[in-house]
């Protein structure tokens, strides 16, 4: 248990920054699986204005030091890269079928 009184004031801290940074990364958890499901959901228009939420999400938390800026980066490009896949192979089955 710390005995001075800057000791106690840093454990404060700490609690209320954690707390909050727990929040974020929830935030940014269920931000993340709305995209998963649109994108399961194969509803393209919708999975897009969900990256657009998470992508903005992503930055947001990056930019209070909750998460790195790298790690939001490599996050945002793997989304993207799901979605154009998922869209490619959506798109690639209406013209076998067309055709």
């Amino acid at each position: 248990m710390a005995h001075s009184l800057s000791a106690k004031k840093r454990i404060r801290q700490s609690i209320k920054r954690r707390a909050r940074n727990r929040a974020r990364k929830e935030l940014l958890k269920d931000q993340t699986k709305n995209f998963t499901v649109a994108l399961g959901g194969h509803d393209f228009a919708k999975a897009e204005t969900e990256l657009r939420k998470t992508v903005s999400r992503l930055d947001k938390v990056a930019a209070k030091h909750t998460i790195h800026k790298k790690t939001a980066a490599r996050r945002r490009s793997r989304l993207t890269l799901r979605l154009n896949a998922a869209k490619k192979a959506g798109s690639g089955k209406g013209a076998t079928t067309t055709a």
